[in-house]
């Protein structure tokens, strides 16, 4: 190298120079060993710290290591490290240094070996050929990562690849020129052609300039061959119209002359129209004087009818929807007033239809007072009703008639299954985390395993879907009497209370496992009540 050969104080040039004569050989990528790091047992396993504390340090002093690498083997932590610099001469300078700074402190490769108290210092030097061929944990590792090489092999090296890369820039400086001169060869191709397009251009240029100027010249003298002719029409023109205005004058003066003559012929006409439409007049007249005598008839029968159909036994709200068409019927026909007998029956009509209307309202009326009445009624039967269950609450589940509790879980199913699936000891918890969870499924508003079908009345009605992933689960892991409990709750909670999903109070029939009736409920308190006042007496 030539720092080498000129001796100048460059470290570089300085860590060649004093190992280039021995030759030796280093491990390359270049490599340092750092020894001694502190250890300590535990389980059984040697541990110590890890490579990125060690790598801070050696980079705080200076010397730039790319990656350490901490030893381990069975025992755990070997206690030795290998510091991995980079491939370069920059590289090698820092392992130098590395060694260097070691050696100063005493504490370089030598020292290790030769000391009888190591201490707790760290120790490191560069690998070399000893260390590549050891049989330790250290040779294992500088043997699987890098290479022995020289100085002077590296330098060759470096010398080879250099000379390589000349080549090689050599051969493609050499095609790039060879690559111009053909970009010139066409380059010049390439302007001869478009001189030639050019001239070409130049050509059609000029011919289509002439073209355009034989155009021009053609189109003038069209123009002005127009121009002659039209002036020619337009001399034409003028005199016809002269002619015309001549002609227009003696027209005029004929038909002054013949107005006269038109004036009588078409009076002639307009009485001989007047006639015509007077004859018309008269007949149409006589026509609807027909056809109104006809519909009074027609009408005389109607109102007979519906005097008929009034003594009939007939719907009294159509009997007089039919009195009022009627009466619209003979307004229309006696507009005038003039048929006094039309009249007298029309008031005759009236004064009955109000009277069926008046009959009418007494009926919607009496309709509307039992519509409240019955209301009414209801509201008392349900205030009654919810009285009884406020009443019979605390009954025992064992008599006939009582309280159910629609969308209560049963809990008999639940325990039965867990004492099948779990231990006596067990069965009661589990049971009742088994029922509560459930409860909260009834009461969860998303949870609705329902189908809607077409009924028998052709009404859509809700069913469960057997189908449903909890359900089904819950089926084939606890059986049929808890699948059915649970499926009991859902019908029930979905008939009384499917928006709010909380259990409702029903009076129900214990003996019929059914909803009770009003009048059960109350034969039944009777019945109670009775048998306490014997019980008294």
């Amino acid at each position: 190298m030539e720092g080498c050969e000129n001796g100048n104080n460059d470290p570089l040039s300085n860590s060649i120079s004093e190992v280039t004569e021995q030759s030796e050989l280093f491990v390359w990528p270049w490599m340092g060993i750092v020894a001694n790091i502190p250890v300590e047992e535990k389980g059984g396993r040697y541990v110590g710290e890890g490579g990125s504390k060690l790598r801070h340090d050696l980079a705080a002093q200076g010397f730039e290591p790319l990656r350490v690498h901490p030893l381990w083997n069975y025992k755990g932590h070997s206690g030795f490290a290998v510091v991995e610099f980079d491939r370069d001469w920059s590289g090698f300078t820092n392992g130098m240094k590395f060694e260097k700074s070691f050696e100063a402190n005493h504490r370089g490769k030598e020292d290790f070996y030769t000391a009888k108290q190591i201490g707790d210092e760290l120790y490191g030097w560069i690998a070399r050929d000893d260390d590549f061929h050891s049989e330790s944990i250290i040779g294992e590792h500088l043997r699987r990562s890098g290479d022995l090489k020289t100085i002077s092999g590296l330098e060759a090296e470096d010398e080879r690849k250099t000379t390589r890369l000349v080549a090689n820039l050599s051969n493609v400086i050499e095609v790039k020129n060879m690559r111009l001169k053909e970009i010139e060869c066409k380059y010049n191709e390439t302007s001869i052609s478009v001189s030639n397009l050019m001239a070409q251009k130049d050509l059609m240029h000029r011919a289509y300039n002439e073209e355009i100027r034989k155009i021009q010249q053609n189109a003038r003298s069209q123009l002005e061959k127009i121009l002659k002719e039209h002036e020619k029409i337009t001399m034409e023109l003028e005199s016809q119209s002269k002619e015309l205005e001549k002609r227009e004058k003696e027209l005029q003066k004929r038909e002054a002359q013949n107005e006269n003559k038109r004036k009588l012929f078409t009076e002639k006409k307009m009485n001989e129209q007047a006639t015509l439409e007077q004859k018309k007049a008269d007949e149409n007249l006589l026509r609807l004087s027909e056809d109104q005598k006809r519909e009074k008839e027609k009408l005389h029968r109607r109102i007979i009818e519906l005097q008929k159909k009034l003594d009939a036994k007939q719907a009294l709200e159509l009997e007089v929807e039919r009195m009022r068409g009627a009466l619209q019927v003979m307004k229309h026909m006696n507009v005038d007033g003039s048929d006094f007998e039309l009249e007298n029956k029309m008031d005759a009509i009236k004064q009955d239809l109000r009277e069926k209307e008046q009959d009418l309202d007494d009926l919607e009326s009496l309709n509307q007072a039992l519509i409240v009445k019955e209301r009414k009624s209801n509201d008392e039967l349900q205030e009654a009703r919810k009285e009884l269950i406020n009443g019979l609450i605390e009954q025992s589940s064992r008599a006939l008639i009582g309280v159910k509790w629609m969308g209560e879980l049963d809990s008999k199913p639940f325990l039965i299954a867990a004492k099948r699936k779990y231990s006596n000891k067990e069965a009661g918890e589990k049971a009742m985390e088994l029922c509560s969870l459930w409860d909260s499924y009834l009461r969860d508003p998303s949870w609705h395993p329902f189908n809607i079908v077409r009924g028998t009345s052709d009404k859509e009605e809700e069913i469960i879907d057997e189908n449903d992933e909890k359900l089904r689960n819950l089926k084939n892991e606890f059986g049929e009497e808890v699948y059915w409990a649970v499926r009991i709750a859902l019908l029930e909670i979905n008939e009384y209370n499917p928006s709010g999903r909380y259990i409702i109070g029903e009076l129900w029939n214990y003996k019929e496992g059914r909803k009770a009736t009003l009048g059960e409920g109350v034969s039944y308190i009777i019945k109670q009540l009775t048998v306490r006042k014997r019980k008294r007496n």
